[in-house]
């Protein structure tokens, strides 16, 4: 292939003509506490919500060389490279592009050197000014092996061997990374054998960890009460799909604050159809309740503050319902309404 540049000088850093800054990025605890506080590197022209995310979730957390201003490799006590987190969104850009272009030379993807410097530099730039971007497998896993050398153990996955065409397993988890975002997988009405739902619960883990997302059609479960081959009688599907679903619910999906992504669905006559709509229903009716939740203790909070900032009183009389009459009627309210829950 042969590539011709667009956003880019021959020579020049694919962020020759960007602006970089330091910003503080933070994701803060449903209780107020923190501990993701970081300081990190991005284009001045990304917003917020795009930093955090690219620090908090995208950024490999764990053994990347060290560097100082100067891009050179900050040793250890015993003079070995110090490992530490991605803090630069420069080099995240560079991993990905840089390890794409790696897959290309190998493969003989392009024509010349310069087609490759090219197509890496062009990449490299467009990631930066958010005109392309892969999917969250990409960003959590490409290059970490090209980079930085991190291998990790096999985790069970598996590649076709392009010189034989045949399928062989990994044996690291980064040097052959998962890249691919969604999949979909069968399941066969058996408990513990290979292709059956215990074994599912563990290829989805699989995919979970290193952040791909995964949807299955369980019609093939048998429903509730029918017969087992031992003699006994099933359990039913239910009972098997709120497990997959506090497990997918444990497993942040490529090790950070991300819930995985996991599609289920049964065919129209299965014997527990209902059931299973019946859950979505009620999963979603606890959803109503925390927002209308929220929305009364707000509602009650402003008006605890409005009687304390809009008080005569001064001192601690302004905070103690007692003498702040205004306050303790806001209070009784609150009170009178909690029993109605």
């Amino acid at each position: 292939m042969k590539f011709n540049r667009l956003f880019t000088k021959k020579g020049k850093s694919a962020f020759e003509s960007l602006t970089f800054e330091k910003r503080t990025s933070e994701v803060r605890n449903l209780d107020g506490s923190s501990t993701s506080a970081m300081e990190v590197v991005v284009p001045n022209n990304w917003s917020q919500v795009a930093t955090d995310i690219i620090a908090q979730k995208y950024f490999r957390k764990t053994g990347v060389p060290q560097t100082d201003e100067k891009g050179k490799l900050i040793l250890d006590e015993n003079g070995q490279p110090l490992l530490g987190s991605e803090t630069d969104s420069r080099q995240v850009f560079n991993r990905l592009s840089g390890c794409w272009r790696t897959w290309g030379e190998r493969h003989q993807y392009f024509d010349t050197k310069e087609d490759a410097d090219t197509f890496e530099a062009e990449i490299a730039f467009m990631l930066a000014n958010q005109m392309a971007a892969p999917n969250s497998p990409q960003w959590f896993n490409t290059g970490l092996h090209t980079a930085y050398g991190i291998a990790g153990k096999p985790q069970g996955h598996k590649f076709v061997d392009p010189e034989t065409g045949k399928v062989k397993n990994s044996t690291s988890a980064y040097e052959r990374p998962q890249p691919h975002a969604c999949f979909i997988q069968s399941i066969s009405d058996d408990l513990v054998n290979e292709g059956g739902i215990m074994d599912l619960w563990s290829r989805e883990a699989r995919l979970f960890k290193y952040g791909s997302g995964t949807g299955t059609n369980f019609s093939n479960i048998r429903g509730f009460g029918e017969p087992l081959s031992g003699g006994g009688t099933s359990s039913g599907l239910m009972s098997f799909l709120k497990i997959g679903d506090s497990a997918a619910g444990a497993i942040k999906s490529g090790g950070t604050t991300r819930r995985a992504a996991k599609m289920v669905c049964i065919d129209l006559d299965h014997p527990d159809i209902i059931d299973f709509i019946q859950w979505k229903v009620k999963e979603e009716r606890k959803v109503a309740s925390l927002v209308t939740g929220s929305k009364v203790c707000k509602k009650h909070l402003e008006a605890i503050f409005a009687t304390i900032n809009n008080s005569n009183l001064s001192g601690e009389d302004r905070y103690t319902a007692k003498i702040n009459r205004e306050l303790g009627k806001a209070i009784r309210i609150i009170n009178c309404c909690k029993d109605s829950f």
